[in-house]
């Protein structure tokens, strides 16, 4: 969960599909398979085919080409088995913890799925331990051990009751030992996997074909034979294909815009339905403690006493987000609101009270730095939103820079920017990933943030309890330190965007808790 380089998934996503049925016919459930493949446009494109190597968006391909021990059955907000039988602690520190998998699971290849493949593959994980790559999700494992054919036993280094949460994400994706070198990645664009498809083919940055994994054994109820992934650039082309008819669905990478549009009449009379649901992707604002201005305690609450998160999100993003008043998103146990409890309503004198009160009394000069490429195109206008605030309070001095993206993390992990944005989407939808991945001397922000009660206490205290309904108290405690720190300054929490023409179903289910995209849970319904 540590030193991550991960960005936020794009705020609006959306699942939009067209029929390619012309004329009249009974259509049955069948029908899908009988028209070809459900073809879905998405601007995540995969940086890797290796599970390996990713900690990334490549996680949405990777769901549906490999298995998992553990995964999200339809309506599971907890880890369930899928590769495994059936899993388990079987100490009282949570620090061993046993999975039996299921019986006969063999790889798409036809090859023998047995516990050997599952040490593997966790094994190569941390021995290859790629840049920004998925080992940091490994920190609490010291050994793997395969003691029969469908036994695996995880030891773990310290109690971690979020292990099953780690071994439910798409990184610990098995692979079948003969085809994924233990210590270097594989790198020949081929997969062999045990998910509900195999990739039939792939192009880089353009397409990826997936047919039903026949050799499949798993929760996956499949509605559909084959999906064609197609990635685009940018909302903008994804957008003139779904209308075009090029694309029948879309799950990643629309902009504001284009939600509103279908919310309205034009989306009405192009029959397209239109599912919003709640999401748990965020944005804030990191302060560098090295910088003379930014290091303040008191610059730092005053420019949380000034921001205006509701203007934000209904200006800027067009009710497509939330306003935000903690790091821990709405819908998770532990979700407080502190910053609008201590802060209330935006208000300058407030904020000016705050800064004279330790001396402060020109106009704090700050730069706040934000990537070009990453976080979707309302980007740039929510910055200049928040130096419009910030400089028309007359307390600040705002200067906006920007980089693409590979050069954006580079700038923060050296410590470069004052202030700076990112998001998170989390590995797993537990509280622990929206405070752990960002306090320590490592981190995912590369600026070091000491919080020994957070990291000494509070949460390998929250890690030896497995009812995560009963560490609420521990993650209310982190975030008021949190508050009380201002180093983050949490500003937006995403919304789900599920659009669908009117002869597709099952879009509305799509989503597992990560929103994470399941395919198969895709279909063309029985109609005339």
């Amino acid at each position: 969960m540590f030193n991550r380089n991960r960005g936020l998934r794009r705020v609006a996503a959306i699942v939009s599909i067209s029929s390619l049925v012309t004329g009249c016919g009974i259509l049955s459930s069948d029908s899908s398979e009988d028209e070809g493949p459900i073809v879905v446009g998405t601007t995540s494109a995969p940086s890797t085919l290796d599970p390996a190597a990713s900690w990334d968006g490549s996680w949405e391909l990777f769901r549906n080409i490999y298995q998992t021990l553990l995964s999200y059955p339809n309506g599971a907000t907890a880890p369930q088995p899928d590769a495994a039988e059936e899993c388990a602690f079987t100490d009282s520190t949570n620090q061993v913890y046993r999975c039996e998998l299921r019986d006969g699971l063999t790889f798409s290849n036809g090859d023998r799925l047995d516990a050997r493949a599952v040490k593997h593959s966790i094994d190569r994980i941390k021995d290859i331990n790629v840049n920004g790559g998925p080992a940091g999700l490994l920190g609490s494992l010291e050994r793997v051990q395969a003691p029969s054919e469908r036994e695996v036993v995880f030891h773990l280094n310290k109690p971690d009751a979020t292990f099953p949460f780690v071994l439910a994400t798409p990184a610990m994706s098995i692979v079948e030992p003969g085809s994924y070198p233990a210590k270097e990645l594989r790198e020949d664009g081929q997969v062999v996997g045990s998910g509900p498809y195999t990739l039939e083919s792939y192009e880089d940055g353009e397409r990826a074909e997936l047919v039903r994994n026949d050799h499949y054994e798993g929760f996956a109820d499949r509605e559909n034979k084959a999906v064609t992934i197609r990635y685009f650039k940018d909302s903008a082309g994804m957008v003139k294909a779904l209308r075009d008819g090029d694309i029948q669905v879309t799950y990643r990478g629309l902009a504001a815009d284009d939600v509103v549009t279908l919310q309205g009449k034009a989306g009405r009379d192009e029959e397209l339905q239109l599912v919003e649901g709640s999401g748990t992707e965020i944005s804030y604002l990191v302060f560098n403690p090295e910088d003379p201005w930014a290091g303040r305690k008191e610059v730092r609450r005053a420019v949380a006493q000034v921001i205006d998160r509701a203007a934000i999100a209904h200006t800027i993003h067009q009710d497509t987000v939330d306003p935000l008043y903690s790091m821990v998103p709405k819908g998770l146990t532990g979700h407080t609101t502190g910053f609008f409890d201590d802060y209330g309503d935006p208000s300058v004198p407030k904020a000016r009270e705050i800064l004279t009160g330790a001396g402060i009394t020109e106009r704090v000069p700050l730069t706040l730095w934000y990537t070009t490429d990453r976080y979707g195109s309302e980007t740039a206008k929510e910055f200049k939103e928040i130096k419009r605030q910030l400089d028309s309070s007359g307390l600040f001095r705002v200067t906006l820079k920007s980089r693409p993206w590979k050069t954006y993390v580079t700038g923060y992990q050296k410590g470069e920017y004052p202030v700076f944005g990112r998001g998170w989407s989390p590995d797993f939808p537990d509280a622990e990933n929206f405070i752990a991945p960002f306090v320590g001397e490592q981190n995912a922000l590369g600026t070091p943030y000491p919080a020994p009660e957070i990291t000494g206490e509070l949460l390998p205290r929250s890690r030896r309890e497995s009812d995560r309904a009963n560490v609420e108290r521990e993650f209310e405690r982190a975030q008021q330190i949190m508050l009380d720190d201002a180093r983050l300054l949490p500003l937006w929490q995403g919304k789900q965007y599920v659009a669908a023409n009117a002869d597709i179903s099952g879009a509305e289910q799509a989503m597992d808790p990560s929103t994470i995209m399941m395919m198969w849970r895709l279909s063309r319904k029985t109609s005339w």
